[in-house]
Parts: C-alpha cells; sequence; structure tokens
C-alpha cells in the first residue's frame, strides 16, 4: 500500500504543478510543456500497440491450458462476456444521455492527425480484415493487429504440446514482460507527463468549454461504473437468487484494497481470501475462477474503452451512428478481455485503437491527468464483478 500511496502523492503533486505552470501563461513554459506532453503521446503510442496484441495473445493461450476443468471455465467465461457486455451497453447508453459536447476545434486540430472517418460502415468492416501479416503492423491498423494476435493466441492454445510450440510461446511471454518493463519506466517518469498535460489543459481553459466537456466525459465514466457497481451486477445475483448484500459485506474488504492499489492481481489474495473464509465459497471455484477473473474479467475497462474511444472520434470528427457505437461496444469487451496484466492498461488500450483509425490520440492527453481517479473507481468495480462471478459459478456448480 504504501507504493500505491506515494505514487498517488506524486500524480497529485504533479497535477498541481501543471496547474500552477498553466496559469502563469507563459510562452516558454507553455512551449516546453506542449514538448513533453507530445513525447509522451508518442512514447504511449509506440508501447500501446505491441502491448495490447501480445496481452491478447498470451491470454488467450493461457484459455487453452483450462481443459481439464472445463465446465467451470465455461461458465467463468459466459458470466464474464456477459457482465462486460453490460457495463459496455451501460456507458454507450449515459454517453447518448449526458452528451458531451465537443472540445474547442482549435485545440482538437492540434491535437494531431485527424480523420473524419469518410468510409462507409461496409468498408471499415472489411478494412480490418488483414490480407497481408505485415501490412497492419507497418500501417498501425490496430483493429487487423488484434484479430492476428487472436488468431495467433487460439491456434497455439489448440496447437499439440510440442518443443516449437513451447519456444514461440516462450518467446511471446518474453516479449510481453519486455514491454511490461518498458510501461513500467514510462510510469515512473509519468508525473512529467502529468505536469504538462495538466499545463496545457489549464492554460487552454476557454469559457469553461473545455472544463465543461471534460466535466460530462468523467461525469459518465463514473455513473456508468456507479449502474454496473449498484444495479447491473446485484441483478445478475438476484436472477441466481444470490442476495447481493451478503456478497458484498464478505467481499468489502477485496473492494476497498482495490480502490486503492488500482491493481485487481495485487488484490487476488485478499478476494481469494474473502470469497473462502467470509462468502463460504468451494476453494476448487475460487481458486480457479479468481485468477481468471483477474487476467479477463474488466468491466471497467471495457466501459472505459468504449466511452473514451467515442469521446476521441466526436472529437475526431467521426460518425458516430448506432451501429458504429454498437460495433466499438464490440470492439472495447474484446480489448478488455485481453487487458491481461497491462499497467495502465485501459488508457494504452484506447491509445491503440485510436492510434489505428486516425482519430486525435493527443485528447487523451487532457484525460490523464484524472485517469488516476477513474482507474481507481474501474479497478473497484472490476474486483467487485470479478466476485460476482465467482459468487454466481460457485452456486450453479454445487
Amino acid at each position: 500500500m504504501k507504493p500505491q500511496r506515494k505514487q498517488l502523492l506524486w500524480w497529485l503533486g504533479a497535477l498541481a504543478l501543471g496547474t500552477g505552470l498553466g496559469l502563469l501563461h507563459s510562452g516558454t513554459v507553455d512551449a516546453v510543456c506542449n514538448f513533453i506532453a507530445t513525447v509522451y503521446t508518442r512514447l504511449f503510442q509506440f508501447l500501446a500497440v505491441p502491448t495490447v496484441a501480445l496481452a491478447i495473445t498470451t491470454t488467450l493461450i493461457l484459455f487453452g491450458k483450462q481443459r481439464s476443468t472445463r465446465k467451470i471455465f465455461l461458465h467463468t467465461v459466459t458470466y464474464t462476456l456477459l457482465t462486460t457486455f453490460a457495463a459496455a451497453l451501460v456507458g454507450m447508453g449515459l454517453y447518448l444521455l449526458i452528451a458531451p459536447e465537443n472540445l474547442p476545434a482549435e485545440m482538437v486540430s492540434s491535437a494531431g492527425e485527424v480523420n473524419a472517418g469518410g468510409s462507409t460502415f461496409y468498408e471499415h468492416i472489411i478494412s480490418v480484415i488483414p490480407n497481408n501479416i505485415v501490412q497492419p503492423f507497418l500501417s498501425g491498423n490496430v483493429l487487423s493487429i488484434l484479430l492476428i494476435a487472436i488468431a495467433v493466441g487460439l491456434a497455439l492454445a489448440w496447437m499439440p504440446d510440442s518443443e516449437g510450440k513451447g519456444v514461440l510461446v516462450k518467446g511471446i511471454q518474453g516479449l510481453q514482460e519486455l514491454f511490461f518493463v518498458l510501461i513500467k519506466a514510462l510510469i515512473w517518469t509519468l508525473p512529467l507527463g502529468i505536469a504538462a498535460f495538466a499545463a496545457q489543459l489549464a492554460a487552454q481553459l476557454s469559457g469553461g468549454v473545455i472544463l465543461g466537456s471534460l466535466g460530462k466525459y468523467a461525469a459518465v465514466i463514473l455513473a456508468g461504473n456507479a449502474v454496473q457497481f449498484f444495479v447491473v451486477l446485484p441483478l445478475f445475483l438476484l436472477v441466481r437468487g444470490i442476495n447481493p448484500l451478503k456478497v458484498f459485506k464478505a467481499m468489502s474488504p477485496a473492494v476497498m484494497m482495490a480502490l486503492f492499489t488500482k491493481s485487481s492481481a495485487a488484490t487476488l489474495p485478499v478476494t481469494l481470501s474473502s470469497a473462502e473464509q467470509r462468502l463460504g465459497v468451494d476453494p476448487k471455484v475460487s481458486r480457479f475462477v479468481l485468477p481468471i477473473c483477474t487476467t479477463v474479467n474488466m468491466n471497467g475497462c471495457a466501459a472505459f474503452i468504449l466511452v473514451t474511444s467515442l469521446f476521441v472520434m466526436q472529437n475526431g470528427g467521426f460518425s458516430l451512428g448506432i451501429g458504429t457505437m454498437l460495433l466499438w461496444a464490440l470492439i472495447s469487451v474484446i480489448a478488455a478481455v485481453g487487458n491481461a496484466g497491462v499497467p495502465m492498461g485501459c488508457f494504452f488500450l484506447t491509445v491503440s485503437l485510436m492510434t489505428g483509425i486516425g482519430a486525435p490520440v493527443a485528447v487523451l492527453g487532457l484525460i490523464l491527468p484524472i485517469y488516476t481517479i477513474l482507474d481507481m473507481v474501474e479497478t473497484a468495480e472490476n474486483v467487485w464483478s470479478d466476485s460476482c462471478v465467482c459468487a454466481m459459478t460457485d452456486k450453479d456448480l454445487s
């Protein structure tokens, strides 16, 4: 807990420092902060795509190792997908209801490349299907890269054990560990980036437009998490004949720890202990379900990816019809399931997706100063969802 508190203090200090620098309205200070913000945006883009692709592949490889306990596994995955889709749809509904305004046009145009999305829905779908294994990586077509990652992961999961398979899996896992180290290094320096992005935001506040737009965006995220936490997941429990209050009371230590650690993986020992000793879940179920859920059950992440993607695309001039939103809801769920053990995974996933379609990625820099708060709430929801999935699976198999 102490390193987490220290990191939070550093981030809050950077936020305060950046806000103060932005309010100075100094041309030199603004130029330096813009330079630093641009550097961090490019670093996010550099790390995001390979990290996400490797995470999805290794997650699907993990799936293939669960054949001996297929019944528990199928229940876990079914509930995971249902709750994650529900979270994404709740986020979409609130986005339509609250309707965040666009940021000022001059700010978006200076954020980077903007693609107004002139292709038809059919052409967009076709463009995702890769016809060359190298081209998606060269062109940065993230959706195509995700499809390749899914195909490779599933193929390795079902591939018979052999020396060749072992070498491939170890190589992929080694690459993933390498990118994790690079991400940890970037996160270690992140207070500098937060200060720069906060300075940009403070310097560009104009008549409350930016603050109002970001405020509504944050309201969509937080309200979506609240609805999922207090309404949707309890309804899932009630349908299965389980008392939500009993489950929450038993799992509250894990939920509270997740709120402050911002890590489902770090919370896992407490989640396991609470499920077995306080909720009375069969250890055979809890010790199988909860580690998988920690890897793939990302309700909060799916909602964040969808809402943030819609917000960035809206500011980039993309046409957002219901069909497009539903497609991105599906993409968000798939991407969230692939968010296995990636620090700041939701943020990197969104960066990679927006990079692939040419949306103004630097808009995400304005979200970064408040991301730590959103991340706390999302992680608590993720662990609560893990607890609900575990309780429902235990009830089904008891």
